[in-house]
């Protein structure tokens, strides 16, 4: 008995130190909630998740509807076997592609690989070498699925853009990014400069050349034509508006029409004393090296040695300003030019002609 009632007295007391020494709860606690125990009931996907699933869903969307149009360019040398990889994309049903014209210049005959793993030859419709673009024709039989050309106008800096193409061969390839910047302007191996590019981030690499980038809606925005070497990230591509032109120029006349007055010229500085008196706001002209004879230049009166500060009332500050000046429109209209010829000025009118192919 003794014992039983000490064991009570032992337990009654252990029981009240604990009760004594228990901590209040703190009230930054958080209240109890069924997230403290195991819950098996789904849950409302976050929110980052849902972003992750419309992009994913806006990527795939795009290469369902670009893809069965991309095709894989293999140039032939003399009709052997290929020389290199590209990528172009269907324009028309009736076979049309689309391409640089640096994958397939030189090239006798050209091999195309399709989305669905068929082969065939097509053969160069014509370039355009001052835009790095080339049309071919297809020889194939039935219809063949093609993509559509976008407005590149309504392009935005961050835009989501995706490109399809064949890096290093690996046929429908699909990397995405967005629009870095527009606008922008390189130049080709001829030194000529390709004007109004669009910069993406989207990885492309040898072997992209000739293919498309889209647009969300599906859309094709841009031909890309550019990486620069050892700067990844930094990619360039043809204005879509750009390739629309071309494309309707190449398949018209096989060949992009622009003027010409018969010149050699290249940038040469304006003293600045001689623009201050002149009155021009400009430190540059562009200097006639060199007159054809019987070109449009020599037979309005353009002279060795002259330099040309305007075309038509704006600006000529460079070889770039005469080369745009000289676009298709240009081609039999009275076009004016303001020339410094020893130390004076006066203005020549010149008729431009259709340039010759080089």
């Amino acid at each position: 008995m003794l014992k039983a009632r000490k064991y009570r007295e032992f337990a009654e007391a252990k029981r009240s130190f604990r009760s004594a020494t228990r901590r209040p709860p703190s009230p930054f606690a958080p209240p109890p909630s069924a997230d403290f125990v195991f819950d098996s009931r789904p849950r409302a996907p976050h929110a980052e998740t849902g972003l992750m699933d419309a992009y994913s869903e806006a990527v795939t969307g795009v290469v369902e509807a670009i893809a069965p149009a991309v095709v894989r360019v293999h140039p032939l040398r003399n009709g052997y076997g290929p020389d290199g990889v590209g990528s172009g994309f269907i324009v028309s049903t009736e076979g049309l592609i689309l391409t640089n014209c640096h994958v397939v210049r030189g090239s006798s005959e050209v091999e195309i690989v399709t989305h669905d793993g068929g082969s065939g030859r097509a053969k160069l419709v014509g370039e355009d070498i001052d835009t790095d673009l080339a049309l071919l024709q297809l020889e194939h039989r039935g219809r063949l699925p093609a993509a559509r050309l976008g407005d590149s106008k309504r392009l935005k800096p961050g835009q989501l853009i995706v490109a399809i193409g064949a890096p290093l061969g690996f046929q429908a390839t699909v990397t995405a990014g967005v629009v870095s910047a527009l606008g922008r302007s390189l130049r080709t191996e001829r030194g000529r400069l390709i004007e109004d590019l669009i910069q993406t981030d989207a990885a492309l690499n040898p072997g992209n050349s000739g293919g498309p980038l889209a647009n969300s809606a599906g859309e094709v925005v841009g031909v890309a034509t550019a990486i620069i070497t050892g700067a990844p990230g930094l990619c360039f591509a043809i204005a879509s508006n750009t390739a629309s032109f071309v494309l309707d120029e190449l398949k018209a006349h096989g060949r992009v029409r622009r003027g010409s007055i018969g010149v050699v010229a290249q940038q040469a500085p304006i003293p600045e004393g001689f623009a201050l008196v002149s009155g021009l706001d400009q430190a540059s002209g562009v200097w006639v090296a060199g007159v054809e004879r019987v070109g449009p230049a020599a037979q309005a009166g353009v002279e060795e040695g002259d330099l040309i500060v305007s075309i038509d009332g704006r600006p000529a500050t460079g070889l770039d300003d005469l080369l745009r000046a000289l676009d298709h429109d240009s081609i039999g209209r009275p076009l004016e030019l303001g020339i410094i010829r020893a130390g004076k000025r006066m203005t020549i009118t010149v008729i431009p002609r259709e340039r010759r192919r080089a």
